[in-house]
């Protein structure tokens, strides 16, 4: 840890807490994403302006595969369950569990299964500020 720096700026912003928001995730849209259930919802997309946002992703089992075109670049840490990850384009297979990190690169296509249900924190590089 370091000591604060004293030219830092005099209004700094609060940082933020939530408790429980994945508790009560949406389900990703079926039209999209059919025969999948996959919950997803940003607690903070682009705080005070920042460029990026984060939230969670809970996956259930079931026999659709939950495919997903990422438009920008994403990280996630799981926090429960397993992923199993398939690159489409590359045919790389990963399985991911609780407190792996996952880096997914702008314009990978990635196939999600699990064999249970699995849930993620992300953080994305993703701005809709203004």
């Amino acid at each position: 840890m370091t000591a604060p720096d004293s030219a830092a700026p005099s209004e700094v912003a609060p940082f933020l807490v939530t408790s429980d928001f994945w508790k009560s995730l949406p389900q990703m849209p079926v039209e999209e994403y059919p025969g999948t259930r996959g919950f997803i919802d940003d607690v903070y997309a682009n705080p005070g302006g920042s460029e990026m946002s984060s939230g969670y992703f809970e996956l259930e089992h079931t026999d659709a595969p939950l495919d997903y075109l990422y438009a920008y670049d994403e990280m996630k840490v799981v926090l429960e369950g397993e992923f199993r990850l398939e690159n489409l384009d590359t045919g790389q297979v990963e399985i991911a569990g609780p407190k792996d990190a996952i880096f997914f690169p702008k314009g990978s296509r990635i196939r999600f299964t699990t064999s249970s249900r699995a849930l993620a924190f992300f953080v994305g590089h993703r701005s809709f500020a203004p």
